[in-house]
């Protein structure tokens, strides 16, 4: 099993990313889990267009432990798993303890053997890194943190405070930062731009997804572009990522 935390800059593209890479895992005959760890509970969205997903949070609010794992986990009709955390009401409790809580859930119930799951998907709200937004990367959660950025400058910024986070937990067992994910917006001296910040990190350009009219068309439809334009240049980007991902990260469990 391979477990990757996405992180990057508050709208910069991280569900989007996630949706479409769980679906070319699962191309690949992957078994694939997608946890949103966001309070808004909007990351699997595209993964089940037709159908409301109740957050945990709000689930374990409600039937506390008798909660079951089938109750938690949905499972796509395009064969994603799919979770949402979901977080408190806005100005009450944190929403950074509810991600550990449902993380928590997830490894009592031991739901990764139980669903046979071979790549796991954390959607990590925002470039936030502090408390329970870092659990992902932490606790042997993940075993790698990618980055999704563009050549942005703000982008770039917070792609550093990830990487400055990742580099605080080395030594302790905790997930390692596996590469940046380039999702273009198409600005002056982008590719520089990644090249200079891939340096900087000391790390790799894994991906390099295009600024498409496809991507935004499908996101108008609210599904993948995996799904809406099959075989677009973007479609085929996820799907170079997807492979690249499997051949460069060991299963490490």
């Amino acid at each position: 099993m391979r477990k990757f935390a996405i992180y990057g800059k508050g709208g910069i593209g991280k569900s989007t990313c996630c949706a479409n890479l769980a679906l070319a895992f699962t191309e690949l005959g992957k078994k694939v889990l997608q946890i949103g760890c966001d309070p808004k509970a909007d990351s699997t969205l595209a993964l089940h267009p037709n159908h409301t997903i109740t957050p945990v949070l709000r689930l374990l609010h409600d039937k506390k432990q008798a909660l079951t794992l089938e109750e938690a986990v949905y499972a796509a009709d395009c064969g994603v798993y799919c979770v949402e955390a979901g977080g408190p009401i806005p100005g009450l409790g944190c929403a950074g303890r509810g991600i550990g809580m449902v993380l928590e859930f997830l490894e009592r119930h031991k739901a990764y053997a139980k669903l046979g799951i071979d790549c796991v998907l954390y959607d990590v709200l925002g470039d936030v890194v502090c408390g329970g937004f870092s659990m992902p990367m932490r606790q042997g959660q993940a075993d790698y943190v990618l980055i999704v950025s563009s050549g942005e400058k703000m982008s770039c910024y917070a792609a550093d405070n990830i990487a400055q986070a990742v580099a605080n937990f080395q030594g302790r067992g905790y997930a390692a930062l596996g590469g940046i994910i380039f999702n273009r917006r198409d600005v002056l001296d982008e590719e520089a731009s990644m090249e200079s910040l891939a340096r900087k990190l000391n790390c790799p350009i894994l991906g390099d997804i295009p600024k498409s009219r496809e991507i935004q068309e499908a996101e108008r439809m609210g599904i993948p572009v995996l799904q809406a334009f099959c075989e677009s240049d973007s479609a085929q980007a996820f799907r170079k990522l997807a492979k690249l991902l499997l051949t460069r990260f060991p299963d490490k469990h």
